[in-house]
């Protein structure tokens, strides 16, 4: 039993069709509550349930828990997600209330996430937490300070948080991807302008990255596959974080 925010299109999307192909049921939380829906709807009534999840809620994180222990008996999985990446700006153009807010979706609501779910996975008995960090939580990037500050920050929670749940056999992990094909990439995030073939031009494997590639990793990290893996870094980037590219150099 899973619950996956961000979970209504891209990588929490194919988190949760994944999941459910392997086995699993599954509480989808997001605030698109239309694409939400149809999701669970795709899934069937039998294996998932969308749940409207504001991830910045206290109260709705409690509901959406709450929501996975009713209806499916059980929490064992707790996949955080939700994210966002307003357009780059430089630090001196950026408000503080802007700064803020992505910090509150990326990185405290991960936080209120672990401390509405950790005890219920507790009482079922253990299982797994992933963090949906990214390569800008390993090395930063400029125009984004909000954005590379809060997956800095998920590291070191996911982190804290393996030394405090191990013991309740709760495992927890932050994965990295690098550039992947979902809405933060795609025309509509940047006035109609394709940046995708650019960064597939700047990649090792010379293309980005496919949610559902995502999903393999976090389906893993979700499994009894992984059963000693606990507060570790996980990267899925095609080659990003290996060094500088330049590729003259790559041809043979």
């Amino acid at each position: 039993m899973a619950l996956i925010s961000g979970a209504a299109r891209g990588q929490g999307a194919a988190e949760a069709r994944l999941l459910v192909a392997e086995g699993a049921r599954v509480v989808l939380g997001d605030v698109l509550d239309d694409d939400g829906a149809a999701v669970a709807a795709e899934l069937g009534d039998d294996q998932a349930v969308y749940e409207h999840l504001d991830v910045t809620s206290e109260t709705d994180w409690e509901a959406a828990v709450q929501a996975a222990a009713s209806r499916f008996g059980a929490l064992h999985i707790l996949v955080s997600n939700a994210g966002i990446s307003p357009r780059p700006k430089p630090i001196t153009r950026t408000s503080p209330d802007e700064y803020r807010r992505v910090i509150e979706v990326n990185q405290v609501a991960a936080f209120l996430g672990i401390r509405a779910a950790a005890p219920v996975i507790a009482d079922a008995g253990g299982g797994s937490i992933v963090l949906t960090s990214s390569v800008n939580g390993m090395v930063g990037a400029g125009g984004i300070a909000g954005y590379t500050s809060s997956k800095f920050a998920l590291r070191g929670l996911a982190k804290t948080a393996a030394l405090e749940l191990g013991r309740y056999q709760i495992r927890v992990n932050s994965i990295h991807p690098g550039p992947i094909d979902t809405v933060m990439v795609q025309p509509e995030s940047w006035g109609g302008f394709d940046m995708r073939p650019a960064l597939a031009a700047s990649m090792p494997l010379g293309r980005i990255g496919r949610p559902e590639e995502v999903a393999e990793l976090v389906c893993y990290l979700a499994s009894d596959a992984s059963a000693y893996c606990t507060g570790s870094e996980f990267v899925i980037d095609g080659g990003f974080l290996a060094g500088p590219f330049n590729a003259l150099g790559a041809d043979a």
